[in-house]
């Protein structure tokens, strides 16, 4: 079934270059990926939710890597960011500020572990130090979308943040990597 969502997909987006007076090669590259990216990767919080009787608890994980880091990445940075994460990127990310982050999932995580987990505590750890640093790179990927298609924000649904997209593509990198750690160590 997979197969016929990328066969569908991609069919999609090649015909959308039919209109060649006002579509680019790009335009549908852009489509594909942005497909891809957001569908694709966001699935695997289903598959985490699946994956078992212990370990689909394990799909808090991702929200509370992914919050955690937004949230103690920008208290951090905000306090102590002195130093540039990824200027040409992000040009207000701090090293503090992602140091922060990380150790903000690995508490939010841990705790989540400690009550309702306990078997999987160590793991929860893991992941929350895994996932605060994964979702700054999905943080960053988006802030390169952003950059590329000229966009500031994705939105104005949250004053102060760059859109509600920015509350999900640090959660579109976790949830691949909570699920691929569920796979590969757990089960």
């Amino acid at each position: 079934m997979v197969y016929v969502w990328f066969f569908l997909t991609i069919l999609a987006s090649l015909l959308y270059l039919f209109d060649i007076e006002n579509r680019k090669l790009e335009d549908a590259l852009a489509t594909i990926t942005g497909i891809f990216y957001v569908v694709f990767f966001s699935f695997h919080m289903v598959l985490v939710d699946q994956s078992g009787p212990e370990t689909h608890l394990l799909v808090w994980i991702v929200i509370f890597s992914a919050f955690g880091t937004d949230i103690f990445a920008y208290f951090s940075g905000v306090a102590f960011g002195k130093h540039k994460l990824c200027p040409k990127i992000s040009p207000k990310k701090t090293i503090e500020g992602s140091i922060g982050g990380i150790l903000g999932a690995i508490l939010l995580c841990g705790l989540f572990g400690w009550i309702f987990v306990r078997p999987l505590f160590i793991h929860c750890l893991i992941l929350g130090a895994m996932g605060g640093v994964i979702t700054q790179f999905g943080d960053l990927t988006a802030s390169i979308f952003k950059r590329h298609m000229g966009i500031k924000d994705y939105g104005k649904l949250i004053p102060g943040h760059g859109g509600i997209m920015d509350r999900f593509d640090s959660i579109l990198f976790a949830a691949p990597m909570v699920y691929y750690y569920i796979v590969f160590v757990i089960l």
